[in-house]
Order: structure tokens, then sequence, then C-alpha cells
């Protein structure tokens, strides 16, 4: 499996913690709940373990 981007583990994270459940009653309310989220999130955030070894892939 390719090693996903950090924008793509972040936005699996928004759509897990906050997305998939969430109730939004408009597209003012989704914004307002995802800057929320964001404000929480990067308070708290900590830095991804990249295990990642550098190995050349084979072709």
């Amino acid at each position: 499996m390719p090693r996903a981007h950090q924008v793509e583990i972040f936005f699996s994270i928004l759509y897990r913690r906050l997305l998939k459940h969430g109730v939004f009653t408009s597209e003012h309310d989704l914004a307002e709940q995802m800057l929320a989220f964001i404000e929480t999130y990067n308070q708290a955030a900590k830095p991804f373990k990249w295990t990642y070894t550098g190995k050349v892939l084979e072709a």
C-alpha cells in the first residue's frame, strides 16, 4: 500500500472524528464545526510517526 500524504491522513482523521457521525443543519453549520474541530485538533496535535524505511521499491 502506498504511503499516504499528511493531508490525506488529516482528512481521514477529520472524516472519522467529525464527518462520519456528525449532524449538520446547514453548510454554515458544517463549516463552523469543521473550523472548531481543526482549532481543537491543532492544540493537541502531535507529529505523525513515520515508519517508512526508505528502501527503494522494486519494479
